[in-house]
């Protein structure tokens, strides 16, 4: 299994409203980076949810549900979603501060590429920032 995050802001598409829905497709992803990315997910991998710019903090985990397809907001073939399922939400959000001020995560993606809204976490990144969360 891989670990993921992705970034949304809270205000555009928020983990409440996410988790109200049920289900989304994860689209408007146009880094190539990131779209890459969207390509390696498969069903069954977990997915941490960061709110940016409002917040800065990882309030959930998501489950990838549908692997990669077109997406259909663009008739662009490059570009393509995942359909993610809320899992469940953080005993506590971790905040980016906690997360640069963790030794155990200096050089997570969330850090070192901050723009990248579509990133692989490490399972020992992915299990510290749930750790943090349960504290």
């Amino acid at each position: 299994m891989n670990h993921w995050l992705v970034k949304s802001e809270p205000f555009k598409y928020s983990w409440e409203k996410f988790n109200k829905e049920g289900r989304t497709f994860w689209d408007g992803v146009r880094n190539y980076q990131a779209r890459n990315n969207l390509r390696l997910m498969v069903n069954g991998d977990l997915v941490m949810w960061y709110h940016s710019n409002e917040g800065k903090e990882i309030v959930g985990i998501a489950r990838v549900v549908k692997e990669a397809y077109q997406d259909p907001t663009t008739e662009d073939p490059n570009w393509v979603v995942v359909d993610l399922e809320p899992v469940e939400p953080l005993k506590r959000a971790v905040t980016l501060e906690e997360i640069k001020a963790d030794e155990r995560l200096k050089d997570i993606g969330l850090v070192r590429q901050g723009r990248l809204s579509v990133m692989a976490v490490k399972r020992e990144e992915f299990d510290r920032i749930l750790e943090l969360a349960n504290n």
